[in-house]
């Protein structure tokens, strides 16, 4: 039987939904093939056997003892390369993107520079790090900075951008901290809400359409399968953190309402954005379709999608053809293979 750790739990804001990520995943797991060793994370840090919850005092020497990790670990220390990187320096085979991937993927600043090489259209965007207080510094193109006060911030961006925009900390999922603006006092508003996770944010140009989603699975080496894109139907104006987990109004359509030619090319964007990254193993590409124009506008990669029992991931690859257990063993097979 293959030594399987699911980890789970983390200390970003994203652990609950971590935790009921990993209910999912031990409930599907074939119990036949793998023994299976459930580790939580606490709030606090401290690494447990989920089972027992008893401390784990040597996590290298425990994580070395089995043959595969599942980190099913969403945002800040989980999904960001660094506990990729201790996997990496301890030898321990493992699940997902490896370290640049999961680093660049987890910074949507970061993101958008790699996608904007690859000439995938995104909607226009300003670049933002808080300083201190009031005070920001505005990243133009070039990355040159610039000091700025709220004030003076707020004008530049109604200037570059037009209402509604959207104010999102740069390393941040579940769409925690983002929020929408239709105004300045709005706009300042949401900016210092953003700056309570993150120093980066990012403040976007609003596109009116449709948010469509494919999931991604495999590597440049055995190949990378991509499912037709899945819809999101959000309670209210945006897919919130509210509306994602709490509004159970909210819908998610495993066949995005889009014509055949638009989703081909969704397809054919989320392959190239994966590969963009040096994507592996799996990963969830969002998108916009505008409406009207029918335009594709990249919103973000998730290295590490969610795989609670609502989530797209799962959802999208069982309407492809593979079962939730299914999926589990081929994203583990391509873990065991480095």
């Amino acid at each position: 039987m293959i030594k399987l750790g699911v980890i789970y739990g983390g200390i970003s804001t994203e652990r609950e939904v971590s935790k009921e990520s990993a209910k999912s995943v031990l409930e599907n797991l074939d119990k036949e093939k793998y023994e299976i060793y459930p580790i939580l994370i606490g709030e606090n840090g401290d690494w447990y056997e989920g089972s027992s919850e008893v401390k784990i005092e040597n996590i290298i020497g425990y994580l070395q003892n089995l043959d595969i990790v599942f980190p099913v670990l969403h945002g800040l220390f989980g999904e960001d390369g660094t506990i990729q990187g201790l996997f990496e320096i301890a030898g321990v085979k493992y699940v997902g993107c490896k370290v640049l991937a999961s680093s660049v993927g987890m910074d949507k600043a970061y993101t958008k520079m790699v996608f904007e090489k690859a000439k995938i259209n995104q909607a226009k965007f300003i670049y933002v790090k808080k300083y201190k207080e009031s005070k920001y510094i505005y990243v133009n193109d070039n990355l040159d900075e610039k000091y700025m006060e709220i004030d003076e911030l707020v004008d530049l961006i109604e200037t570059e951008l037009k209402y509604p925009v959207f104010v999102k900390p740069s390393n941040s999922g579940s769409s925690v901290g983002v929020n929408k603006a239709i105004d300045k006092k709005q706009l300042k508003e949401n900016i210092e809400i953003a700056t309570k996770y993150d120093t980066k944010i990012l403040i976007e140009q609003g596109i009116i359409g449709k948010e469509v989603e494919c999931a991604v699975l495999g590597n440049s080496e055995v190949g990378v399968e991509v499912t037709n894109p899945g819809e999101i139907v959000p309670a209210g104006d945006y897919y919130s953190f509210d509306s994602k987990y709490k509004d159970e109004e909210s819908k998610t359509l495993v066949c995005a309402r889009i014509c055949d030619e638009v989703k081909h090319k969704v397809k054919e964007l989320a392959r190239k954005a994966f590969c963009a990254i040096d994507g592996n193993g799996l990963s969830r590409v969002d998108f916009f379709v505008e409406d009207g124009t029918n335009e594709i506008y990249i919103n973000e990669i998730n290295t590490m999608p969610g795989f609670t029992c609502i989530s797209m991931y799962p959802k999208l690859f069982e309407e492809y053809g593979y079962g939730y257990g299914e999926l589990l063993d081929k994203i583990i097979e391509i873990g065991l293979k480095g």
